[in-house]
């Protein structure tokens, strides 16, 4: 990945798996050189090389610890995702487990000899003898390599799991931030293809589910950029929201303009692929939700209330009004959108509604 990748469309996701590579290979690094200083501070310094104290030492070894993680982090998290991605799961975690052990191995050899030869001062010769003594003749190796394995199953772990929610909604779980439900303020889109009935009558089946696929791809690309937390995937549908703070506010107005212009620019693919590019509908509102953690065997965080109901129902009025996007006033004097972004449609009643709702179709 070059700079110049980082800015183009398909970057996007690259930047946030960057971002995870960062912490995984700090991490990492972190937990290897508390291993060195137990390692020199507590236990037998002569079964284990450079257990030492010196400074030179400390400093050298955060510096090649902190590049090596981080490569390793790089080829998890990059060529390794991409590449075992068709295996099942198993194989996936297996084959990712070796590979890591075998680099870290790797990188345990190419640390000695930077160690016993720029530090201590040793010939290459001197440094090998040494080095087979440790390999073959103390547990040192074996220990380095099978005291991070844990750590790497659980790394892999966090990964999936991670992956399974939206960026975000796992360290919530994991942290019970929502195990009594809380009540908040959040802006919620209700997002959903255009014409899909017909769409899919011409695809067929098969071929219309790779087109919901790469157009769910496209626009929680934008979602991703601008920090939206995306709540479910509902067939064609996508629901995703912001807590109700400035910089959100500021969030999701550019998250609709994002994802109009990654639409256009993979319009091309989108002809050659399936000869239709997608058109989506969009429902905008800003209300009180409660948020909390729902399930036994399946647990998720779930947001209720009158704020997502309204939002589901406006998302069905901008097709009545023939809007791609319309939302609530509510919606729209927090953003502080301009008069010319945006046009009244009146007082329109809502399905479950006692009172007609002022909307406003969002000319962006």
């Amino acid at each position: 990945m070059t700079l110049s990748d980082l800015f183009n469309e398909n970057s996007i996701l690259k930047r946030y798996y960057f971002k995870t590579l960062v912490v995984i290979g700090f991490f990492w690094t972190l937990f290897d050189y508390s291993r060195f200083l137990a390692l020199s501070l507590i236990e037998e310094a002569e079964d284990y090389p450079f257990a030492d104290t010196s400074q030179g030492v400390f400093i050298l070894m955060f510096i090649i610890g902190l590049i090596a993680y981080s490569t390793l982090a790089y080829l998890l998290i990059f060529p390794l995702k991409t590449r075992l991605r068709k295996y099942p799961l198993w194989i996936n975690f297996l084959l990712k487990t070796l590979i890591l052990c075998l680099g870290t191995a790797v990188y345990a050899i190419i640390n000695f000899y930077i160690v016993y030869i720029f530090i201590y001062g040793q010939s290459p010769i001197t440094a090998s003898s040494s080095l087979f003594h440790f390999v073959f003749q103390s547990s040192w190796l074996l220990s380095y390599v099978t005291s991070r394995l844990l750590l790497y199953i659980i790394t892999l772990f966090a990964l999936e799991i991670n992956e399974k929610y939206s960026p975000g909604v796992f360290t919530d779980i994991f942290v019970g931030k929502y195990v009594s439900p809380k009540e908040e303020k959040r802006i919620i889109f209700f997002i959903d293809l255009k014409d899909s009935t017909p769409i899919a009558e011409k695809l067929g089946h098969k071929k219309y589910f790779f087109f919901i696929r790469d157009f769910i791809h496209h626009i929680s690309l934008a979602l991703l950029e601008y920090d939206g937390l995306i709540y479910q995937y509902v067939g064609d549908e996508i629901v995703v929201s912001w807590l109700s703070t400035k910089s959100n506010k500021h969030k999701s107005l550019q998250c609709l303009i994002r994802a109009r212009r990654i639409i256009q620019k993979e319009s091309d693919y989108y002809r050659r692929e399936y000869g239709i590019v997608p058109e989506y509908r969009i429902g905008a509102h800003m209300g009180l939700v409660t948020v909390g953690e729902i399930g036994i065997v399946k647990k998720d965080l779930t947001m209720s209330g009158d704020a997502m109901n309204t939002a589901a129902r406006i998302r069905t009025q901008s097709g009545e009004l023939n809007q791609k996007i319309v939302g609530s006033a509510d919606f729209v004097t927090s953003i502080g959108l301009k008069d010319w972004q945006m046009e009244s449609l009146g007082f329109i009643d809502l399905k479950g509604k006692k009172e007609a709702l002022e909307l406003f179709a969002l000319k962006i």
